[in-house]
């Protein structure tokens, strides 16, 4: 049986914490950006009028910061704007709809995050951690452990980014402005609990406070911290819950989930359900379809009984697997039936669009793919 997760960041088992990225304005609400302008000697509104080119106009470069004396442009870009996502890979796939990016962070960590165009609609997945400790093992990224979780700023700058892609118009077919964000790129976002709440109230803030996304357009994921989950219940967020469930029973939960040996299907359930009796919003059960281990008949009849009549949606995920795992997609006769069942017991059910197979879309796979590619032992292993 796989080791119970790493819940805290402490890389190298000493109790000593990686190093932060400098301070960026989206770590800070607008009176912290106002008070650190104002030590700079410079006068409070210049806070606003940089939030407004970085959160409104998608513009960091200072030059075109024209409402800016040109003599302070860049003193307070630097400070307010330090760069936090250096890029290492960004490939697109589907005729330019999918786009996945690759960062490499002030620390040499690696991150991903993918924007997906649609025509009614742009979302984004981001990253919450480098890496994740919770050792899933069908996940590129679980099997890669955890390097340490993301700052405010990180987790912000991956969307903003990819909003200022959306907004030159490089997705064809789609509305030029991002509308939904996903936390479900590489960590545990509920592992990373204050900086992905804050995070959130940054990107659901108008602008200049942030960038002005509805908030029942942002899903955060989870593997089940139950605290966690409650604690998110209480925070007047009104932003989607999805469970990463994967297994309706605790014997194979165990084993695919291993937090699931911590809390077990009924009380990660329980949380989830009060979840959404406190806020009103559906929960999203996500279920990697993995052939011959989670795909039975059976247990899609009992994840059907496990659901009915809650407020739920089971969203299907046909695996994308990763070089060299053991692990594979059901067949699509399996995958449908397992529809099948769960509609005949009236829980609401779709199957993911699969996105990005051709460029590692799958969560980690880009940037194992670089740290192989980076290692020079990779060559006689």
């Amino acid at each position: 049986m796989t080791s119970l997760p790493l819940i805290s960041v402490d890389p190298d088992g000493r109790g000593r914490r990686p190093a932060m990225p400098p301070r960026h304005l989206a770590d800070l609400d607008l009176p912290g950006r106002q008070a650190l302008v104002t030590e700079l000697g410079e006068p409070a509104f210049r806070a606003k009028q940089v939030s407004n080119h970085y959160f409104g106009r998608l513009v960091r470069d200072p030059e075109r910061m024209t409402d800016l004396p040109a003599a302070t442009r860049e003193k307070l870009a630097g400070t307010l704007l330090p760069t936090l996502l250096h890029p290492v890979r960004e490939l697109a796939c589907d005729d330019g709809a999918t786009r996945k990016a690759l960062w490499r962070l002030h620390d040499g960590s690696l991150v991903e995050s993918v924007l997906m165009g649609y025509p009614d609609r742009v979302t984004v997945c981001i990253s919450s951690q480098a890496g994740c400790g919770m050792a899933c093992p069908f996940c590129a990224t679980g099997q890669a452990g955890l390097t340490r979780n993301l700052s405010t700023a990180e987790i912000v700058d991956q969307a903003v980014y990819l909003a200022g892609v959306a907004a030159s118009g490089a997705v064809a077919g789609s509305p030029p402005r991002l509308s939904h964000v996903v936390f479900m790129g590489m960590g545990e976002p509920l592992a990373n609990y204050a900086r992905v709440i804050a995070a959130i109230r940054r990107l659901v803030a108008p602008a200049p406070e942030g960038l002005g996304l509805s908030q029942r357009h942002i899903t955060v994921s989870t593997v089940g911290l139950v605290p966690a989950i409650r604690r998110l219940a209480s925070e007047d967020l009104s932003v989607t819950l999805a469970l990463s469930l994967h297994a309706p029973d605790d014997e194979l939960r165990d084993e695919l989930v291993p937090v699931n040996q911590r809390w077990k299907v009924s009380e990660v359930l329980d949380a989830a359900w009060d979840y959404a009796a406190t806020t009103g919003r559906r929960v999203s059960i996500e279920y990697a379809m993995i052939k011959d281990v989670n795909d039975q008949p059976w247990r899609a009849d009992l994840l059907g009984r496990l659901l009915a009549g809650k407020l739920a949606h089971v969203n299907l995920i046909p695996l994308n697997p990763t070089p060299g795992s053991r692990w594979d997609a059901s067949p699509k006769p399996v995958e449908r039936e397992f529809v099948r069942r769960l509609r005949d017991a009236g829980v609401s059910t779709t199957v993911r669009d699969t996105r990005g197979r051709e460029i590692d879309g799958a969560c980690g796979q880009l940037a194992a793919a670089e740290e192989t590619d980076s290692d020079p032992r990779a060559a006689t292993a």
